[in-house]
């Protein structure tokens, strides 16, 4: 199963349904906030029904006019002659001169088209008018929540992400170191019998390749020891390490793949790099390349000096990999076998890019033609065990949230 689809779809659904929250928050909160709009303009006519009034009847019981008047504490008005001289406004704090800042307020307002014609005797007036503080508040709220909720999100994500990703490393570390411990004494074990082998029949051919297996057991032990600590790394000739590996897996590789290695470095460049977590990298390309081909087909490694950099190049034969999964496939989780956790590229990457400070990539693929990965690494730049990042090898593989 790809883990790593599974809960990329997960949180696609998780955006979706906060997405639908914050929509559904900003179309009711719209829909009050244009009940409110209709509920002042109302208020608003009100008011200059209750002016007009005043205005053409003096002698009139004034008290439910004024009462009516005094009633708008909230909304902003100014009430205009027909040649926009202000005659009077109410609920505006006054910023700057008063002309001058009551005259912008008008021509904001006009350009909104809130306004209200009344006739009185003098003629024409207009009552210009906006939003209530309370409606401008309202209508910002479901940005200021929708903010809110992103931050919170994050907050929560990061802080989710951080504690599950401490806890899975420390199992994982835990169960890594346990393996090494629990693969030391069999290992041991086959040491002696091999010596016990070795001396009964003598036939020393035989036993060289057990003991090869052994050493090769002995090496997986350390990798795992390795996890969540920091990697010693040391000056080693990269042409002699990567001829020891080839060796090795060619030897434990059906003969039916066509193996060729190209070597273009010279005998004495040298990389900093630990010997253990660097072979594992090869391995890796090297199994994935065979999977990729079925067990059949021409793999080629290419190992040459680019200006400062360290480049290998594994292609193969194989069935190839779609562009738009070029990086997906690095991520933890993500494979096309039916077998597998999908952690050897990832596990590839963390180890070139993290502790080596080099990079690991698909140069170039094609569908049933085959692919080639790349690896880069400084020879310029002296690392040392000190200057590498004191992180788990493993958490970005089980960081799949």
């Amino acid at each position: 199963m790809d883990i790593y689809l599974n809960n990329k779809r997960w949180k696609l659904y998780f955006l979706i349904i906060a997405a639908l929250i914050i929509l559904g928050s900003l179309y009711y909160t719209n829909q009050l906030a244009q009940k409110l709009k209709i509920e002042e303009k109302k208020r608003v006519a009100v008011w200059a029904e209750g002016l007009k009034s005043l205005h053409s009847n003096p002698d009139q019981d004034v008290s439910l006019i004024n009462f009516i008047l005094e009633q708008n504490e909230t909304i902003p008005v100014i009430l205009v002659d027909n040649q926009e001289n202000i005659v009077d406004f109410r609920n505006i704090d006054i910023k700057g001169e008063e002309n001058e800042y009551l005259s912008k307020l008008v021509s904001k307002m006009k350009s909104k088209n809130k306004i209200i014609k009344i006739n009185l005797d003098s003629g024409n007036n207009y009552i210009y008018f906006d939003d209530s503080k309370l409606l401008v508040q309202l209508a910002w709220y479901p940005y200021i929540q929708m903010g809110l909720i992103i931050i919170f999100s994050l907050v929560a994500y990061v802080v989710f992400s951080y504690f599950k990703s401490a806890e899975q490393n420390r199992i994982w570390v835990g169960m890594s170191k346990e393996t090494a411990h629990q693969l030391g004494t069999p290992i041991s074990s086959l040491m002696a019998w091999n010596e016990i082998l070795k001396s009964k029949y003598g036939e020393e051919s035989m036993y060289n390749e057990i003991e090869k297996d052994i050493t090769r057991l002995q090496t997986i032990t350390q990798r795992f020891s390795n996890i969540g600590s920091q990697p010693k790394l040391k000056n080693v000739n990269i042409k002699q390490l990567l001829q020891n590996n080839i060796k090795y897996l060619k030897t434990r590789t059906s003969k039916r793949v066509n193996l060729v290695f190209e070597n273009k470095i010279s005998n004495g460049v040298s990389v900093m790099i630990n010997e253990e977590l660097f072979s594992w990298v090869v391995e890796n390309l090297w199994k994935n390349a065979i999977d990729a081909m079925h067990g059949q087909g021409e793999l080629n490694i290419t190992a040459f000096t680019k200006q400062d950099n360290l480049v290998i190049d594994i292609k193969d034969s194989g069935k190839g990999i779609l562009k738009s999964k070029f990086k997906t496939i690095f991520k933890p989780g993500v494979t096309s076998k039916k077998r597998g956790w999908g952690l050897g590229l990832s596990l590839a990457k963390r180890i070139v890019e993290e502790y080596h400070k080099g990079s690991i990539y698909v140069l170039n693929s094609e569908i049933n033609k085959g692919t080639c990965f790349r690896i880069e690494l400084s020879l310029s730049k002296q690392i040392n065990s000190a200057e590498t990042i004191n992180n788990n090898l493993i958490s970005s593989i089980i960081s799949i949230f």
